[in-house]
Order: C-alpha cells, then sequence, then structure tokens
C-alpha cells in the first residue's frame, strides 16, 4: 500500500473528499476478471479493517475489449453493484460494444480495440476482417448473448460523477468548458488537448483511458489507467479526507 501527499499541498488545501466517506477508484479493467477479484479483495479487507459510513467504489470504464474474459468482468461488477455502494462510468469501449449490435460495420474499428475478444468471451467466434454479411451475424449474435443484466448494466452507465472537490471520468474533460457543460465525445475519447492543459479544471479530475506505466499525479488531474490488460497491474486510488493512496 503506497500513501501519496498532493502535489497541491505546499501552502494551499489540499483536495479533499467528505469526512465520512472513502472512495476507491478503479482504473481501466480491459477483460482481466482475474486482477478485478484480487482487487475487490484487497478493498474488501480494507473496509473491514478501517470501517466507514460511506465506501465508495468508482469504476471509471473500458471493463470490456483486450483482455480474454469481458463477460466475466461484467458479471462481476453487476454482482459487486447489488452488494456494495459503486458508481460506474462508461469508457469508449462500451460504447463500442452498443453501437455494433445496430450498427455492425462499426466492427471495422471495434476490432483494432479488442473488440474480437469481447465478442469470444460471449461464446462466439468471429473472423478476422469479416465482410458485412458476417459482421451482420455477429451483430446478431451478440445481441442474442448478452444477458439482460449486462444490457441494463450497460445502460445505466454515468459519464461522470463528482465527490468533493474530485471529478471522476474515463477519458477527461474540454479545457476551457464548465464541467457541466462537457460533451460525452470528450469525456469518453479526449487525450491530448486534456493531457497538455496545465489549467486549473475547477476539481482535481481523477481518469484512465491513456494507459502510464504507474498512477500519474498532476496538480489538474490524476492518471490511474496502468493498462492492466498488458502489465496485469489495475489500480485503485484511494482519496479519503486530504489523503491519497493506492491500494
Amino acid at each position: 500500500m503506497i500513501a501519496f501527499q498532493s502535489s497541491t499541498s505546499r501552502k494551499e488545501p489540499r483536495p479533499r473528499v467528505p469526512d465520512d466517506a472513502r472512495i476507491y477508484a478503479i482504473g481501466d479493467i480491459h477483460g482481466r476478471a482475474d486482477l478485478l477479484d484480487r482487487l475487490l479483495k484487497r478493498i474488501d479487507a480494507d473496509l473491514e479493517k478501517n470501517p466507514v459510513p460511506h465506501g465508495i467504489e468508482i469504476f471509471l470504464g473500458d471493463y470490456i475489449d483486450r483482455g480474454p474474459a469481458s463477460r466475466e468482468v461484467l458479471d462481476r461488477l453487476v454482482e459487486r453493484k447489488r452488494t456494495h455502494r459503486t458508481v460506474f462510468l462508461k469508457g469508449n469501449h462500451e460504447t463500442l460494444l452498443t453501437r455494433f449490435v445496430t450498427n455492425p460495420p462499426i466492427l471495422d474499428d471495434w476490432q483494432r480495440l479488442g473488440g474480437l475478444e469481447t465478442l469470444m468471451s460471449y461464446g462466439i467466434k468471429p473472423s478476422i476482417n469479416a465482410d458485412a454479411p458476417a459482421q451482420a451475424r455477429l451483430a446478431v449474435a451478440l445481441g442474442q448473448a448478452l444477458p439482460e443484466s449486462h444490457r441494463r448494466f450497460l445502460d445505466d452507465l454515468k459519464t461522470s460523477f463528482t465527490c468533493g472537490d474530485y471529478f471522476f471520468v474515463h477519458a477527461g474533460v474540454r479545457p476551457g468548458i464548465p464541467l457541466a457543460k462537457q460533451r460525452e465525445e470528450d469525456l469518453l475519447w479526449i487525450r491530448q488537448e486534456f493531457l497538455l492543459c496545465e489549467d486549473d479544471f475547477g476539481k482535481i479530475i481523477v481518469h484512465g483511458h491513456t494507459p502510464v506505466l504507474q498512477p500519474d499525479f498532476h496538480p489538474n488531474r490524476i492518471n490511474i489507467d496502468t493498462g492492466a490488460y498488458a502489465t496485469g497491474r489495475l489500480t485503485c486510488l484511494v482519496l479519503e479526507t486530504d489523503k491519497m493512496r493506492i491500494l
């Protein structure tokens, strides 16, 4: 377990969450159900050892694709929602899945981002570079394979969440636009315009989407996507009062 002092701590008050809350923010999972299982056990152990009135688990999106067990990840998260206080944000990969069911040609883009692995996790055997009729058949097969619980889970995903001095989102925000007026496309897809910006966004942005080797702390943002599907590291950032640590 690693504890951090905020980089904004020199002379200004450190950002904080409400005194009765503890936030567990989880980065991009990308089909690694094995890593998710281990992390959830660590969260449960942390809550048991140090109880708190409001323990909130915030998942930053990109639950599927690339890794081998996307369906299993959604199964775990659906179950977690029943027993814990959770917030599930939408990632760009979830958008691609839901679009594919009604727009099969999007498979050309989705497969480059790991969509074939997701199809296989649902028992579907896609061919590489499927033609239009094959894409349509795959979309029908996925529509039939998706459990109703997964459909509801995907339909209920939020695009952002605010707690205390923190704003949680999948990819980032568009500089110069108030947080309340951000476009969903930017919240799910933005990269360089956000990553290179040193402006004060009004809150500390906690995000994923762009893989880094270790959690990346800046005065205006924190990136916790540590490339779980490739590195085997699924990061959980814990925020409590004005302190932060990596679980």
